[in-house]
């Protein structure tokens, strides 16, 4: 089915969902390389007036990769929730946009609709949307998990502690944990990249993470963002895993390239529910996904890489993940070139995954190759705090010296907490008041006091 618009000089025709979807999407390199992009400004609004007609119903029967091609597809076909789209059935894209940012769509009403959403209706409407559109429904769309604590509750923002070493020296790593905990940050997870994924390596990282939780009873989660087969062998060796990661993507062909299937996810997922680490709940896996690895794994089946994005989200929604993580920035600037192109990929993954029910934080960041700076992740970390983003990373200095990329620092989650007047998860911030890391008004000390149970954290041989 092709679709037309008339800007009243040019008329365009488009030939297919896929096609329209594409033209219809916010400048960006990774589209321009791909060849999907709009040839002209007047070709994207063009784009957007015929998107804006189609009947969301369009989408449950134009499929942008076929059926019989693609388990993401089928996947997303499969679930999708009849019952919770009948308040939606008579809505176009556009229609949904107003309706949206509409009283009417509250917190509840959304979260009621979201099993309905399809992963294409989400990335259409938000084609639609500027970035205060995008902010307003993410900010009301709210998706609580909870494994040792709960996370994504409203007024809370959680940090990833993120203490990658390139070596994986066990000093360094413990050391990156202490800084970030004396600054207030792990309550989403304390997550460790390996330098080295192998099931030895991963064991061993997770001994030390369990260490540090158990001794000084640390109301959070560990995790070893192992491939998830690594993972599934260090659980059968009798490893303490909390979290189960993987990388995911929005084609069964890129998740090809990862090494990992729906039916590999279900079978780690069931490994680590079997284990019952979880204290407060039982979502056990983390996801990370990421505009343009769809692409570079020559995966895309010629579709815009933000549709492709969301796309990965209904494979998150699937599992029942505690955390999902865009790393906005980290795949470089082939992908998003510049500070503009990583702020509005940013806010669209993190409004897509939220309007579909899925808990997500982003990994606010670039390559050192790519037009932007800290000043650029400073809007997009403050835009995604006023969005109601789960969790952001919590990284030494900004600087992961493993990885090679910028992220956001533990002084970042004390800005962002500081001026949005948002506060850790509840048990982690419990326990940081225990050990008298807050004061009584809730902000981290300055300095340990003599006697204390931080004091007590880094005490000589304390974590060794």
């Amino acid at each position: 089915m092709s679709f037309r618009a008339d800007t009243g000089r040019t008329r365009f025709v488009f030939d297919d969902l896929k096609t329209l979807l594409a033209k219809a999407t916010p400048a960006r390199s990774g589209d321009r390389l791909a060849g999907v992009a709009a040839d002209s400004d007047e070709e994207r609004v063009a784009a957007r007036f015929a998107l804006a007609d189609v009947p969301l119903v369009h989408f449950l029967s134009d499929t942008v990769i076929p059926y019989e091609d693609d388990e993401v597809t089928r996947l997303i076909v499969d679930t999708h929730d009849e019952t919770a789209f009948e308040p939606l059935r008579s809505l176009t894209v556009g229609s949904f946009r107003d309706w949206l940012l509409s009283d009417t769509a509250t917190s509840e009403v959304l979260a009621r609709v979201a099993p309905s959403i399809t992963p294409e209706m989400a990335a259409a409407v938000s084609k639609l949307m500027r970035n205060q559109d995008l902010i307003a429904v993410a900010k009301k769309c709210s998706v609580v998990t909870r494994f040792r604590n709960t996370i994504g509750l409203p007024g809370r923002l959680a940090v990833r502690l993120q203490p990658n070493h390139p070596t994986d020296d066990e000093k360094g790593i413990v050391a990156s944990i202490l800084d970030g905990l004396m600054y207030g940050c792990g309550d989403a997870v304390i997550g460790i990249n390996p330098a080295t994924d192998s099931p030895a390596q991963t064991e061993k990282l997770l001994h030390i993470l369990g260490e540090i939780i158990d001794r000084h009873h640390i109301p959070t989660q560990s995790c070893v963002l192992a491939h998830v087969t690594t993972t599934l062998d260090v659980i059968r060796a009798g490893a303490p895993v909390d979290l189960v990661f993987q990388s995911i993507a929005g084609t069964q062909a890129a998740n090809d390239s990862f090494g990992v299937t729906l039916t590999i996810l279900k079978e780690a997922q069931d490994a680590a529910l079997s284990l019952k680490r979880g204290t407060l709940g039982n979502n056990v896996m983390y996801f990370e996904t990421g505009q343009g690895s769809a692409l570079s794994a020559e995966a895309h089946h010629g579709c815009d890489q933000q549709t492709i994005e969301a796309r990965a989200y209904a494979i998150a929604r699937a599992f029942d993940p505690l955390l999902t993580n865009t790393v906005v920035g980290f795949i470089g600037p082939e992908y998003l070139y510049d500070g503009k192109e990583i702020l509005r990929a940013g806010l669209e993954d993190h409004f897509c995954g939220k309007l579909l029910g899925v808990p997500m934080g982003c990994d606010v960041c670039y390559t050192n190759h790519a037009d932007a700076d800290q000043d650029d992740m400073d809007t997009l970390l403050t835009a995604l705090g006023v969005a109601g983003c789960n969790f952001i990373m919590g990284v030494p200095g900004t600087d992961d010296i493993m990885l090679n990329y910028q992220s956001t620092s533990f002084h970042d989650a004390l800005y962002l907490r500081s001026v949005l007047n948002l506060r850790p998860a509840p048990e982690f911030e419990d326990w940081l008041s225990a050990m008298n890391i807050l004061d009584d008004t809730g902000r981290i000390r300055p300095r340990l006091e003599a006697g204390s149970g931080a004091a007590a954290l880094v005490a000589p041989g304390s974590l060794s």
